[in-house]
């Protein structure tokens, strides 16, 4: 295969591994590892070694640099301490354990040097949200065990990425020198990491405030500042680039008043593609033979991993918190290795290869073994084991409203009245404001995107409804959910006045979907009755006032919104006309005033009255 027919194949196969692992609603890390195999030492159709030459290093250097960027962005020192004693234990207190505990099994159990065994058990404490977040949808713990864990993985992310990168440096800083020697060079290499990040995070933020960069340009000329400081810091102070990219994130994380949202969404979207690209290269440089090589003691050291020592560190950060007994022994079940373990440990593999350090070809499939086995068999296991333990949550019967506008918040307040779960996403600041005012949960930005993924607490919410007037992203949403909670609990509002072009260029799947409240309802016309004096109703059906009664009562005044059967169950009313309420049932509909009544009575119509 030529190189250019290799390259192009990682880029195809990149693609398919994403949407496979999306269809699947799996983490996306295991079918780009088992591609990767399977292309390389199975088949032998790709060979990394021979399509990039001595170029290999520098690639993956760069990408993992990118990656660790992005990851240490997320990090913000009010997300610490913002969500409770559990998270802040669990990357603190627990990954200490974790890495403690692991270094020295590894030592033991492997044979590692005491170098390489620090640096294995830093490269394992991550778990990170990409792993976790397809686990917490699927599982679908308790709400205060799925915000424990996508902040716990949110967070270590980063912090296990320095923890890693700074237990790497202290080794390649001993490397032949006596042990005064190593610190003074380890110190070298962390001044100069924290003041060469410090200083370019200061920079590039005042560039970015300044306008000193055209819009067009902030996304590019940002990656060139990261890829150009972390050539600078290396050829300052050897190895020391990936501390510098990863101080330099945090740092810019944390500036008061720096919009990153651009950014973030430039790098997570260039991120997934060295990701997938990275992770083929790098299983395809595996040997047939690299994980039967590891013998038993991998084994045992996976065993103990998963079985001893996040139990351990769980049960140590959980001391004086209110998690019992049962909550604990999922938390200590869940904790699949991600995307940081594989990249990062397959950087400082090469590195110390072509260094000369013995056992180091252990280190990658080793790191892969417990990836692969974390995820495949938590996975597997942990729906059962959160359902016996009874922490599952009951289906999901709320709502995602995308569009946080007047009319949209009165009809969240009304559901949230009747206790249905509610979140309200926009990408409109002063919506959102006004939303957090009523006490409505809100997400700021776009609730399609990785970050939203990765933060917005979907917690009991399994349907989408669209109340927002964005035609252009109205339907990117909906496609986006439509995978999340099946397209039939897609809601969206009729689109009006599209010609002909316009439609073709919407799927067929969504334009079924515009059926909300009934045909011909549109956002228009919607605020309109709003704007009209217009509140959300709810009246109960009785043997004596039936559904019948219930429209010759009041017409074209009401617009049926919602029905709620004797269990409470919420249906939503669309064009299609199945559903049939029965006595017992109550209709949550949007009623006009009627016509003697001025704007200003109307309010007191509404409200939970008994019809």
């Amino acid at each position: 295969m030529s190189n250019l027919s290799a390259l192009a194949l990682i880029g195809v196969l990149s693609i398919i591994c994403q949407l496979l692992a999306w269809r699947l609603k799996i983490p996306a890390i295991l079918p780009l590892l088992v591609t990767g195999i399977v292309i390389g030492p199975w088949f032998g159709w790709l060979n990394p070694d021979a399509v990039f030459g001595d170029i290999l290093f520098p690639i993956v250097s760069l990408a993992v640099a990118i990656i660790l960027f992005e990851g240490s962005l997320t990090l913000k020192r009010e997300e610490i301490k913002g969500h409770g004693r559990m998270v802040s234990r669990l990357v603190s207190v627990g990954m200490l354990i974790t890495w403690l505990s692991i270094a020295v099994a590894a030592h033991y159990l492997m044979g590692f040097g005491w170098e390489l065994a620090a640096l294995f058990g830093a490269l394992v404490v991550v778990t990170g949200p990409t792993v976790i977040m397809p686990m917490i949808r699927s599982v679908r713990p308790s709400a205060k065990l799925a915000n424990i864990l996508r902040w716990e993985g949110i967070i270590i992310d980063p912090i296990g990425a320095l923890l890693a990168v700074l237990v790497y440096e202290f080794i390649v800083a001993s490397q032949g020198a006596g042990i005064s020697h190593a610190v003074q060079a380890f110190l070298t290499t962390v001044l100069v990491g924290f003041a060469l990040g410090f200083a370019a995070a200061k920079f590039t933020a005042l560039a970015l405030s300044r306008g000193w960069f055209p819009h067009y340009l902030r996304n590019v000329a940002t990656l060139a500042v990261v890829l150009g400081v972390f050539a600078l810091s290396n050829s300052l102070q050897h190895e020391s680039g990936l501390l510098t990219v990863t101080v330099m994130g945090m740092v810019m994380a944390n500036i008061r008043g720096l919009d990153l949202d651009d950014i973030l969404e430039f790098k997570e979207t260039l991120s997934v593609l060295l990701i997938s690209g990275l992770f083929i290269i790098l299983a395809a440089r595996l040997q047939t033979d690299a994980f039967s090589s590891l013998g038993m003691s991998a084994i045992w050291l996976l065993l103990l991993i998963i079985f001893v020592v996040r139990p351990l560190a769980v049960w140590i950060s959980a001391r004086g918190t209110e998690l019992n007994f049962k909550e604990k022994v999922l938390l200590s079940w869940i904790a699949p290795r991600g995307i940081v373990a594989a990249a990062v440990s397959a950087l400082f593999a090469l590195k110390m290869q072509q260094a000369g350090w013995d056992g180091i070809d252990a280190l990658v499939p080793l790191v892969f073994l417990v990836i692969v086995s974390t995820v495949v068999l938590q996975s597997l296991t942990a729906k059962p084991l959160a359902q016996l333990l009874g922490l599952r949550e009951p289906p999901a019967h709320g709502f995602l409203i995308f569009g946080a506008n007047k009319t949209a918040q009165l009809i969240a307040k009304a559901l949230r009245e009747r206790e249905v779960p509610v979140l309200l996403a926009d990408t409109n600041w002063e919506h959102i404001k006004q939303a957090r005012m009523e006490n409505i949960p809100v997400y700021f930005g776009n609730p399609s995107s990785e970050h939203a993924e990765n933060h917005m607490d979907l917690t009991g919410i399994g349907n989408l409804l669209l109340l927002s007037p964005y035609r252009q992203l109205n339907p990117v949403v909906a496609l986006h959910f439509m995978d999340w909670f099946e397209t039939k609990r897609i809601f969206g509002l009729a689109t009006g006045d599209l010609d002909a072009p316009a439609r073709k260029q919407l799927s067929e799947s969504y334009l079924e979907r515009l059926n909300l409240f009934g045909k011909g309802v549109t956002f228009a016309k919607l605020s309109s009755l709003v704007a009209q004096g217009g509140m959300p109703k709810v009246t109960q059906l009785t043997e004596s006032f039936t559904y019948e009664d219930y429209k010759s009562r009041y017409g074209s005044r009401a617009l049926p919104m919602f029905a709620f059967d004797e269990r409470g169950k919420c249906s939503v009313f669309t064009d299609t006309g199945k559903i049939e309420p029965a006595p017992g049932w109550e209709i949550l509909a949007l009623i006009q005033p009627e016509p003697e009544q001025s704007a200003d009575q109307a309010p007191q119509e509404s409200g939970k009255d008994k019809k």
